[in-house]
């Protein structure tokens, strides 16, 4: 049984609560920075931008239907020179004669070709592009899924290590006052140079695992402004999600063999390799077209000068075709297997998602789990730091003894806030395996992005060079 997330958020909120992270306003909320991920995250306005890339596809495909439309010009120089000879009726001699042409001959020509059928190709190479359209807007869905999870275990990162700072700082608080008692002490003859040397030793070690938070804070925090778009600020304990996962193993791997993201972007690939094979089967059958040509020469005969030629032709041209090197068989074969080898990568994604969502159940129950181990470690190693030092000033224990129970609820108190950082981070986890976790199901205040309008904007286009966004 997984503990309730009202008693799992009263305990996350109150160890930031007992750390002081709590009493800080105005600080930024799990879903706020969410939603911030939503809209400046390059990833996803990456993966936005490969959703518009692939909507013009569509058109490009359609483009093979539309009529073509050409003209051609040309203009030029000639120079004849024409020598004629004769007999001379009077004489009965020959003669000769030089005549010297200049010209400048010029023309235009229109070709109009309306396909009127292409053996289907154009209609499936239609089906296609959207499928891959459909393909790339759920890949879309899977990356801002991806984003939120990033974003979830950013935040969580930054407060643990956070945390985790504030636990140490306060742990070199304490053992510094425990080396001016004991310096005192020293000075008075009750502690030996050992007892002094142990205590510095501790006060030591202590600043460098200062060092080390601190330095993994910097760290989190870079993966913070990685993902989110700022710096991080003040944040606040986050709130469950546990209530949005389904309640069992079963139901998961259910909903998310059927709703996840990826495992429609692979079916989408599917669908788009089938008509792959009927796109290259189309090669196979017959194409016709209504073709229409006018030319205008002007000096078109050699010679001629003046000599103007106007000419126009419409027909219909049929294109059957027998055997062309056997390269069309070769491409219906391999789009086949193209097909076949897609169908795999599906069933490869189903089992990639059914092997995370087992397993992100799994270690969400572990870290349940640990958190109620970590209390009653904590509450353990609190009575028996006290123990130590009752005993302790009645001689029964050491000062290394005093260290040894200090630093051991020091390390159950980090060990506790690292289990509270891996169940947020699970929680998120598992809802991403299940494939639920977008910004409506989160309830995110975002402005959906529509990638449906931009498609809508471009697959009826048939001129113009400038994209809806204005570039």
């Amino acid at each position: 049984m997984f503990m309730g997330p009202k008693i799992i958020c009263g305990i996350l909120t109150a160890i930031f609560f007992m750390l002081g992270l709590n009493s800080l306003c105005h600080a930024e909320s799990l879903f706020e920075a969410l939603s911030r991920a939503y809209s400046e995250n390059l990833d996803i306005n990456h993966q936005r931008a490969a959703v518009r890339v692939r909507d013009e596809d569509v058109p490009k495909a359609a483009a093979s239907s539309r009529p073509k439309v050409g003209i051609t010009a040309n203009v030029g120089a000639q120079s004849t020179h024409v020598r004629s000879g004769g007999i001379d009726p009077q004489t009965g001699g020959r003669v000769f004669g030089n005549s010297n042409y200049f010209g400048q001959p010029r023309g235009a020509n229109l070709t109009v070709s309306q396909p009127l059928f292409d053996g289907f190709r154009t209609q499936n190479s239609i089906r296609q592009a959207e499928s891959n359209v459909f393909a790339a807007r759920a890949t879309l869905r899977a990356t801002e899924q991806s984003v939120f999870l990033k974003a979830a275990t950013a935040y969580m990162g930054v407060l643990r290590d956070t945390a985790i700072l504030r636990l140490r700082n306060n742990n070199i608080s304490v053992l510094k006052e425990q080396l001016r008692e004991t310096r005192a002490r020293y000075n008075l003859g009750d502690a030996t140079i050992t007892d002094l040397s142990q205590a510095e030793a501790g006060v030591a070690q202590a600043h460098s695992d200062f060092y080390v938070a601190e330095a993994n804070l910097k760290v989190s925090a870079a993966s913070y402004r990685q993902v989110i778009g700022v710096e991080p600020g003040r944040l606040e304990p986050p709130p469950s999600v546990k209530k949005l996962l389904p309640r069992s193993i079963e139901e998961a791997l259910e909903i998310a063999l059927i709703e996840h993201p990826n495992i429609h972007a692979y079916r989408y690939q599917e669908d788009a390799a089938a008509l792959s094979v009927k796109v290259a089967e189309g090669a196979l059958l017959p194409t016709l077209s209504l073709n229409a040509q006018i030319i205008q020469q002007f000096d078109y005969l050699t010679g001629q000068p003046g000599t103007n030629v106007f000419y126009a032709q419409g027909a219909l041209q049929l294109n059957a075709p027998l055997y062309q090197g056997g390269g069309e068989f070769a491409s219906i074969r391999q789009a086949k297997e193209q097909l076949g080898q897609a169908r795999l990568a599906t069933d490869l994604q189903r089992a990639a998602i059914r092997k995370e969502v087992v397993s992100s159940y799994a270690r969400l129950k572990a870290s349940i789990t640990t958190i109620r181990a970590g209390h009653e470690v904590i509450k353990a190693a609190e009575a028996a730091l006290r123990g130590v030092r009752i005993e302790s000033l009645a001689a029964q224990r050491t000062l290394l003894d005093v260290l040894s129970a200090q630093q051991a609820l020091l390390d159950a108190r980090v060990k506790l806030v690292g289990y509270q950082h891996d169940y947020v981070v699970g929680c998120f986890t598992a809802l991403s395996a299940v494939g639920r976790l977008d910004a409506q199901i989160l309830n995110l205040e975002v402005t959906p992005y529509n990638a449906a309008v931009h498609f809508d904007q471009v697959k009826e286009s048939w001129l113009g060079v400038s994209t809806p966004g204005g570039l």
